[in-house]
């Protein structure tokens, strides 16, 4: 049984008004407060199963029923070697994890399109390789001709056209597959824990839709080329399926310019 003795009245500015009284009621409410996941960290910290050097995270509910992160130093008072006490300065640390987040978020997502980025892709890349050996499949797709469009049109045309593309992607694809944009006018698209008649039947599908209903943006549309590739294994094969999968894609596209050629 614990036995709650003092807690700053500057709890009620962080968590709510009339938390300090419920504190000051029943001991146990800590433990009512504390994020099931964080359960835990505050049942380690009252048992000395903790180092009490390092700062101490942990979300409470405020009483806006909205957990609330806070960073904790405990210090633990003993009684013939025994922790018969636990005295700590906790801060607020809300702002901190929200720009911790957003910079995470901008270090792995593309600014235009606001999917993955390289950085994200080659992260993933090395994952699979090295990390997590699962089924694997992986698409790419070029837009076709947007070098054209940028001269024609101007960048902004063009990157209208690329956000529309991720769009599409994302509204095609579930949300178990990585997007990512790894250039200019490529993106690739990561399924794990696929088959290789999963990334078949996907990639028709993917195929008919672009061909039936071009990447469009105020007038101007787009095909894309696309390629795939498969592995039952992922583990030091990451790397060459990408290659795969590249190398059918641009078969693809010289088919289509071929084609043009010939016309």
């Amino acid at each position: 049984m614990y036995k709650h003795i003092y807690t700053s009245p500057s709890v009620d500015f962080f968590l709510g008004k009339g938390t300090l009284e419920a504190l000051n009621k029943d001991s146990n409410t800590p433990f009512e407060m504390i994020h099931p996941e964080d359960k835990a960290i505050m049942e380690a910290k009252v048992s000395g199963e903790i180092d009490y050097n390092e700062g101490i995270i942990q979300r409470l509910k405020g009483t806006d029923g909205i957990y609330h992160y806070f960073e904790e130093y405990a210090t633990p008072i003993y009684e013939n070697g025994k922790i018969v006490a636990i005295q700590g300065i906790m801060r607020n640390i809300d702002d901190k994890v929200k720009l911790e987040r957003e910079l995470y978020y901008q270090s792995t997502h593309d600014a235009l399109t606001n999917i993955y980025n390289r950085g994200y892709f080659d992260k993933m890349l090395h994952y699979y390789n090295e990390l997590e050996n699962v089924s694997i499949g992986m698409i790419l797709c070029d837009v076709d001709k947007l070098k054209f469009v940028n001269d024609t049109y101007g960048h902004k045309k063009g990157d209208q056209l690329i956000q529309a593309v991720a769009k599409l992607l994302t509204d095609f694809f579930s949300d178990t597959t990585i997007i990512c944009r790894v250039g200019g006018d490529e993106f690739v698209i990561i399924l794990p824990k696929t088959s290789r008649e999963q990334l078949d039947f996907l990639f028709d599908h993917f195929r008919k839709k672009i061909n039936h209903s071009p990447v469009e943006s105020d007038g101007i549309h787009l095909q894309m080329s696309i390629g795939k590739a498969f592995r039952d294994q992922s583990f030091n094969e990451m790397e060459s399926i990408y290659i795969e999968a590249d190398k059918n894609m641009y078969i693809e596209k010289n088919q289509k310019r071929n084609l043009t050629l010939r016309l």
